[in-house]
């Protein structure tokens, strides 16, 4: 009879070892996914994991990662500090699509000025929009006690919405014809993000890096970091050390907000260009497998937002090459987070073998 025994504390190693642990049995699955669809499922992980770092292209798909990584890094640090004390924003989709229409919004009201404070406005105006998408459900748990995963996750439904509202009225191109979305900002130098194309360097990349770095300064050098720390492990222990509840939620849902605001704003004027109806491709919710692969650690986050970039680039190869769809490279993906999931349950618990007592 197999038992499941609670753990005196969380094993380091088993915490360590559960990532490794979830892509090794995720890169086996899948392949047998690959190999259910047909496919050789070697030359698919190859596919994946190989050919966008030292496949005959590489040089071209390398800088992409940096493009794919950044947002997902960026979004997940925000998330991550309130997981770690427990605050559940599931709506990082909604910021980020909000951060990128106030943020384009700000630049195509200058447009065609061409003044250096431009994109300063704009990732201002990229952050705001975000922090204001999160604070509603900040303000309603805090007032009402509302769930905010509900409220967040049924917001990110509300922006879309949006999203598709202002490609068709107030952002569309005046000189699209009457297509849906806006101008090109990567046609209007002042609005634009990009500090070397070619190398996959945009601003979005520098404030991703610049995130890891306070995160991290955050959770080790700062009070307000080990209250977050304290309110996750051990809540009633944050009440008696003084921890202000209310004050920690906004904090947490507010930062993460703004900085899915700002992946939004430096996607839009960068590699995306635009604001379109199909914008939004995810990354939100992709910064929640990220931000766990990671295991909340700002350093973890970084090394996973690489990761699951690789599996952005490599699944768009193998859907070119070797006829995959686009359906079976996201379940790819889920399965990243479905192990993730199933094998931390023995970070907590031992598997223990019992014989069976007799009636």
């Amino acid at each position: 009879m197999i038992v499941l025994e609670k753990r005196p504390q969380p094993s380091r190693n088993w915490s360590l070892a559960t990532p490794v642990l979830a892509v090794l049995a995720t890169m086996i699955f899948g392949g047998l996914l690959f190999a259910a669809l047909g496919k050789n499922p070697v030359e698919a992980i190859r596919t994946i994991f190989w050919d966008p770092l030292f496949g005959e292209f590489a040089f071209y798909y390398r800088p992409q990662l940096l493009v794919k990584g950044a947002p997902l890094v960026l979004i997940a640090i925000g998330l991550s500090l309130g997981f770690k004390a427990g605050i559940w924003n599931i709506g990082a989709e909604g910021q980020y699509i909000m951060g990128a229409i106030t943020g384009a919004a700000v630049g195509l009201a200058f447009y065609p000025l061409d003044a250096w404070y431009v994109f300063p406005l704009m990732v201002l105006g990229g952050a705001l929009g975000g922090w204001v998408w999160a604070m509603i459900p900040a303000i309603l748990k805090v007032r009402f006690g509302t769930n905010e995963i509900l409220v967040s996750l049924m917001l990110v439904y509300v922006a879309e919405q949006m999203l598709a509202s202002m490609s068709l009225g107030l952002l569309r191109n005046p000189e699209g014809h009457g297509f849906p979305g806006s101008r090109n900002l990567n046609d209007y130098a002042a609005a634009n993000s990009w500090i070397h194309q070619n190398a996959g360097l945009h601003w979005g990349v520098a404030a991703a890096l610049i995130a890891v770095i306070f995160a991290y300064v955050l959770l080790n050098r700062h009070m307000l970091g080990f209250h977050i720390r304290l309110t996750g492990e051990a809540p009633r222990a944050a009440r008696f050390a003084g921890v202000n509840p209310a004050r920690l939620i906004l904090f947490c849902l507010g930062i993460s907000g703004a900085l899915a605001g700002l992946a939004g704003l430096f996607e839009v004027a960068g590699p995306a260009g635009q604001i379109t109806i199909d914008f939004n491709i995810g990354y939100g919710f992709t910064a929640i497998i990220v931000a766990f692969l990671g295991r909340l650690h700002p350093v973890g986050i970084l090394l996973a937002g690489g990761l699951m970039a690789l599996t952005y680039i490599g699944g768009e190869i193998a859907q070119s090459q070797l006829g995959l769809p686009a359906a079976a490279i996201q379940v790819f993906q889920g399965m990243l987070l479905f192990f993730l999931l199933a094998l931390d349950l023995l970070t907590n618990f031992r598997i223990r073998l019992h014989k069976k007592e007799a009636a």
